[in-house]
Order: structure tokens, then sequence, then C-alpha cells
């Protein structure tokens, strides 16, 4: 019999109301490519790129050898070489890919073992679907089967190498195979995959990604533990009644559909609320997708948001969805949507209206499912005022409004934000971080921060690099904050005269180095006076002007 011969109708046996598949005489199984395609992905995902082609290259491997065992017995063969040949063609009846013979070799030296030109490989059919293109050869199967069915034949160790894949952009797969003697060095590089070791090196890098998970949840656990306990939801920390409101809101609106405005100024954490009322929606399971409107060039914002059909515009090489379109089942975040021009406000509230969008380049509508969540730190009502702004858009976006309050009116939060922070930057930096001396903790509370939430967590990682120690002080924090002066409320009460004076005093003491004759010019009283009132301080004056 020669490999030729081979048919298909013949190796093939089945019932066609369903049960046991046979391959000549073995069992067979069939398997839809996409889902290798996945395990592929998965593989590689889990192992990393050598750790999936020593598993894949193994398997294939033992399925090759596993093959030509059977067909050894299963045919009576013409000569072994039809044997040997007819791997390719059990391949190529597979569905595995289209094997052909190459063109005459013509050059000097030892001829390959084994040399194919594969088309429609299904391996690189399903790399480039699942992964992309790749820079080397991804056919690993093909040629771990290809090389135990070869090894089996020749009773020796044969080696194949794919020099041309389809997965890296070239036209065709093209396979060499080669007793090892023969390959000499330039098998070393590919022998690893064949080889035990190269799994377990695999594993074992996948136990330390495992060990670093751990240590990342551990921080993670130890940044709740320092927030003292305070409400976290969608890791937003709210202590305070003012954002407790926020977040009882939010996580009302959440359960119906209709478009929020977020308002607030810049850094208090508008897009946090709106991943929490995505992730509380019926939404949750669909994508939540965020674009700062003020950062899309004019020209392109309609692009960003509907997309566009290929020749639209210079550099629109092929069609694109949108924003609302990716977002479908989903939610759209807005951010910064004063910032939108009045051209293209028009198109927006029409998209939010009819729920329904039109690509750039294009006449079709196209319906759209998605919920849209907008934040500005504009007054938006002044825009309006001021014709900068449409009124019908304005409108349509403040079905339900949330005003996310700065730091300065929720000082509660501060402390217990402070300590999250610090856990976490602590944990990835890798310096061990444990808290904040009381001064420093002090200073935090009484600074303004104008940059709100944002401001802190750069300020706390400032601290957390620079400190010499396991707590932060005043030291490592930032000059603003080391330096800021009390204000006259504490915990929520205005505070009595003679403490304002008292602290403010010994503020202005500390922001010139202790120098007291400095600090009483500038506080505009005689240097007598100022000594008499820290007299009157007594203890406290050291701990307090430090």
């Amino acid at each position: 019999m020669r490999a030729q011969d081979l048919d298909l109708r013949e190796i093939l046996q089945f019932d066609p109301n369903g049960g046991v598949i046979r391959f000549g005489s073995q069992r067979a199984l069939l398997f839809d490519a996409v889902a290798m395609g996945i395990l592929r992905k998965e593989l590689v995902d889990l192992l990393g790129v050598a750790g999936a082609r020593g598993v894949l290259t193994r398997f294939g491997y033992a399925h090759g050898w596993r093959t030509a065992e059977n067909l050894k017995t299963e045919f009576p063969w013409d000569d072994e070489w039809q044997w040997r040949w007819a791997g390719g063609r059990i391949h190529t009846l597979q569905g595995l890919v289209v094997a052909e013979a190459p063109p005459r070799d013509t050059t000097e030296g030892p001829k390959p073992l084994g040399e194919s030109i594969w088309r429609d490989s299904y391996e690189a059919e399903q790399h480039l679907l699942h992964l992309g293109q790749a820079e080397e050869c991804v056919c690993w199967t093909l040629v771990g089967f290809a090389s135990g069915y070869l090894s089996y034949c020749y009773g020796r160790e044969v080696y194949g190498i794919e020099n041309r894949c389809r997965g890296r952009g070239d036209a065709v797969c093209h396979f060499v195979a080669r007793s090892r003697e023969d390959w000499g060095e330039a098998i070393e590089p590919h022998l690893p995959f064949f080889q035990q070791p190269c799994l377990e090196a695999a594993l074992a890098q996948v136990t330390e990604d495992l060990k670093r998970s751990e240590s990342r949840l551990r921080s993670r656990r130890r940044a709740l533990e320092l927030a003292d306990a305070a409400p976290n939801v969608a890791g937003i920390v709210a202590q305070s009644s003012a954002m407790e409101r926020v977040l009882e809101l939010a996580r009302r609106v959440a359960r119906v559909d209709s478009t929020v405005l977020l308002t607030g100024e810049s850094g208090v954490g508008k897009e946090r609320i709106a991943r929490l009322i995505h992730g509380e929606s019926s939404r949750a399971k669909g994508p939540f997708l965020a674009v700062n409107c003020g950062a899309v060039a004019e020209g392109l914002l309609e692009s960003e948001l509907f997309g566009h059909a290929r020749g639209s515009f210079t550099g629109a090489s092929q069609d694109r969805a949108g924003l609302f379109e990716a977002a479908t089942g989903g939610t759209l975040f807005l951010d910064e949507i004063g910032e939108v021009p009045p051209p293209m406000q028009v198109k927006l509230l029409r998209a939010l209206q009819e729920r329904e969008i039109r690509r750039v380049g294009e006449n079709a509508v196209r319906r759209v499912n998605v919920r849209v969540l907008a934040a500005t730190n504009r007054d938006l009502v002044a825009e309006v005022n001021a014709a900068r702004f449409r009124q019908d858009l304005y409108y349509r976006l403040r079905v339900v409004e949330i005003r996310v309050p700065p730091l300065r009116d929720r000082r509660d939060d501060v402390l217990p934000l402070a300590r999250s922070f610090l856990a976490e930057v602590a944990a990835r930096v890798g310096r061990k971080a444990t808290g904040f001396t009381p001064r420093a903790a002090n200073q935090l509370v009484r600074y303004q921060w104008p940059g709100n939430v944002r401001e802190l967590e750069n300020a706390v990682e400032r601290a957390v690099v620079l400190s010499r120690g396991p707590r932060i002080d005043v030291d490592d924090l930032p000059e603003e904050v080391s330096l800021a002066l009390p204000g006259v409320r504490a915990a929520g009460e205005v505070r009595p005269l003679e403490a304002v004076e008292r602290d403010y005093i010994l503020a202005v003491i500390k922001a010139n180095d202790g120098n007291k004759t400095r600090a009483a010019e500038q506080l505009k009283i005689g240097a007598a006076t100022l000594y008499r009132k820290l007299k009157q301080y007594g203890p406290l004056r050291n701990t307090l002007a430090s």
C-alpha cells in the first residue's frame, strides 16, 4: 500500500447516530479548531510562550509516535518509505494542515529525513486569531507530531524545525526534520521544548507568579486593616457622612438605566463612582469603557465615539467601531463632558435620545445598547448660560446628578484614604511602611488638598519613597503639606480662638525652622510677646512646633 492510497472514507469509522469514532482501529475524537485555539491562549496566559510551546510540542510528539506505531501494523505498506511518508498524509486527512512535498533539493550534503510545505495550518490560523502575529514560528503541535512520527519510524532521535510560518507572517509554513547528529548545534535552542525540564521551568514560573499574587493579596488585606475598617465599596473609602450619602445615592441609581451626571472638582474620584454604578447595575457583566473628552482632538472625537468607515479620512485604513458600539451591553463613561465642542454636542444628543449612531463616512444607522455616565468639573449651568453648552444636552445628561464633595469637605476620609494608599504603595514599591506618626497624621488632616484624592495619593507615594523608617513623618510629606497651617475647625466643630492662635503661632515658628525672631516679625508682634505666649503654652510647644 502507498501513502497516497490512504482514503479518509475507509480509515474513519463512525455511526451516523453518534457514538465512538475510530480512525483506523484506534478511538478518535473531534475537536473544534477555535476551542483548540482558546486552549492555546489559556496555556500561553498561564505558562508563558515557552511553557505553552513545551506542552503542545510534547503532546504532538506523543501523538505522532503513537500514530506511527499504529499505522505500521494497520496497513500492508509497499515499503518503509511509504509508511514514513504516510505521516504527512495523515496530517492532511485529519484536517490539521495540507502537507505538500517541497521542490526537489539539489544541494549537496546530508538530505533531511523529512521535509514538507504546510498550507492552511490550523495552529497558525488559531494563533493569529487569539494571540496575533508572532515573532517566531508557532506550529508547535504539528512539529511535535512530525518529530515523534519520524523518530518512531527511524528508531532514533529525529527532530523537526519550522523555519517559515504563516503565524509570523510568511506565505506558507515549511518544516524540515533531521537526526540530532545531522542538526548539530542548530537543534540546541529547540531541544528544551521536547523535554520535561521546559515544563518544569514553566511550572516554576507559575509558582513564582502565584507567590507574588499571594503577596499582593496580603498587602491589600493590610491596606484594608490600615484603613480603620472604613466602608470600602469598589475601592472607595468612605467614612465621612458626606461621602456615605454619595455612595448611597450611587447604589440607588445603579438599579435603573438612567443617564447620570457626576460633578465635582478634579481628582475627587468621579470615575470611581461611575465604576461603582456600573458594578452594581444589571450591566455589570458588560464592558466599562471610559474616555476623557477633553483629551481627544476635536476632529477625532466623533470617530472615537461613533467609529468610522474605511477611507472616510486620511489614515482610516479599515472599518473601526467606536466606543458606543464597543460598550454595547455595558457602560460608557464620558469624562470632562464640558469640553465637548458644540457641533459634537448635537450628535451626542441624538445618540442619547435615539440610541443609535452613524459611523463617520457611513450612511447606515446602527442601534446601540449602552448606558452613558458623564462627568465634569465645570459649572455646566454657567456654560449653558454662556451658550457654550447646549441646554437640551445638559438636561438629557442630568437625569440624576451626583455631586462628589472635595476632600476638604470630608476630612474624616483623609486618614483612612491615606492609610489605604500607604499600604498599596508600600507593597508596589517594596518598602516596609506601617503607618504615619501623629505629627504627620495631623498635617494630613490640616492640609486643604486642592488636588483632592489624586493629590493625596501622590503625596503618600512620595512619602513612602522618601521615608527613612517604617513610619511616615512630617519631613517625608510634600512641603506644602508639612507646612500647612491649622484650620478653624476640628471634628466638625469650630475651634476656640485660643487653640487656633496657639497652633497658628507654633506653625509659623516651624515654617521658619524655629527662628522665633523671624516668626515674631511675620506675626507682627514683638519678640517679648511671642516668648510670653510660648511660656503660656507650656510643654506642648515642643511637640507642636517640632
